[in-house]
């Protein structure tokens, strides 16, 4: 194994190390990643198509008929979109099977190991993923409402000071905006990353699905400004790739007579070119948000429960041999099938008995 991977493993990661970190990994697996983030991506790709398609058609059928259909496909969209954000949530897991098997053995980032160990746990990834997204709309509708609230008061307050001073207002108005964004942020970002780590729980440790969502929320301590940092490296890097790669399409669109406002109606070609690029963007960005969140686990794995000793005892010992129904307390750095309920030992040790061993 390199130097690089044995120190992922080893030293707990800020903000801007979890970043360097997860880029040198992306370019060490820069097209095996790919090929990891591009199945969901795709998927929500299409709905994104779909929904493009069909809501530019709303005002331009009379047909009530054909309205009525237009409508349900948009619905279709949507509906494909959160299936691809789900199927994200699920890989994810995966890929960070895949990356603690990497730093444990050296085992190569493929594409097949990690659909192999999504496949065998599909069903309850699944679940976990709804209960995710589920506790995500939750956590954005909270985080709206104190936005709101934060800033219909910085309104009320700016409407006051007009009379006093309309320089006074203005600023305090975008003052009042960015502490209720920042407020709003930080509470999302708190709350959303109480279910960071289930799929990781799920296929790392073998925890059922609801185990994992109790395990994410007793790890998840200390991580709101590495989540912030990620989302927003991940959202820059995303919109500046899409910059990059939308430049072609907008000098040749303007070329031919489209006007490339956002604010103004595109021709079919250009909305659906610019929908196409804006996921091949994603797919290249989407390894980053999947690295830096495996790494992220590994992480608080290590500041939490000494992780790093646990992944280097795996290196360098035999495996802990298993006793039938009965699960270890000293669990492995990495499961390899779904852990087993706990169960005592069955009875008192013999008497004059050290460690169970008769003394003659």
């Amino acid at each position: 194994m390199d130097s690089a991977s044995n120190e992922l493993a080893v030293a707990p990661l800020g903000a801007g190390d979890l970043i360097d970190r997860a880029v040198r990994l992306y370019r060490q697996h820069f097209l095996t990643l790919v090929r990891i983030a591009a199945p969901p991506v795709l998927v929500s790709a299409a709905g994104s198509t779909i929904t493009t398609i069909t809501f530019r058609e709303f005002t331009a059928t009379s047909s009530e008929m054909r309205l009525a259909f237009f409508v349900l496909l948009w619905l279709a969209g949507v509906v494909i979109i959160g299936c691809g954000s789900l199927f994200s949530i699920i890989v994810m897991g995966g890929a960070t099977r895949n990356l603690v098997a990497h730093l444990l053995w050296n085992e190569p980032v493929s594409m097949s190991t990690t659909y192999r160990a999504v496949k065998s746990r599909f069903w309850g990834l699944l679940g976990g993923s709804l209960l995710m997204a589920s506790w995500l709309g939750l956590a954005a509708s909270v985080a709206f409402m104190v936005w709101f609230m934060i800033f219909y008061f910085v309104a009320l307050a700016s409407v006051v000071l007009t009379k006093l001073s309309n320089w006074l207002a203005v600023t305090m108005g975008v003052l009042g905006g960015t502490v209720a964004t920042i407020v709003a942020l930080t509470l999302f970002f708190f709350l959303a990353g109480r279910v960071a780590y289930v799929p990781q729980a799920m296929l790392v440790e073998g925890r059922t699905v609801f185990s994992a969502v109790g395990r994410s929320f007793s790890l998840a301590s200390g991580n709101v400004k590495r989540l912030i940092a990620m989302a927003l490296f991940t959202f820059f890097a995303t919109y500046s790739a899409l910059a990059l790669l939308i430049i072609p399409l907008g000098w040749f669109g303007w070329l031919n007579g489209v006007d490339i406002s956002p604010f103004s109606t595109w021709p079919a070609w250009y909305a659906i070119g610019y929908q196409v690029i804006l996921q091949c963007s994603h797919i290249m960005l989407a390894p980053i948000w999947m690295l830096g969140l495996s790494l992220l686990y590994v992480d608080e794995r290590v500041r939490h429960e000494g992780y790093d000793i646990e992944l280097m005892a795996a290196q360098k010992l035999p495996e802990m041999p298993e006793l039938h129904g009965v699960m270890s307390p000293f669990a492995p750095a990495l499961v390899t099938k779904k852990s087993p309920r706990f169960v005592p030992p069955p009875g008192p040790l013999p008497t004059g008995a050290v460690l169970g061993l008769d003394q003659g």
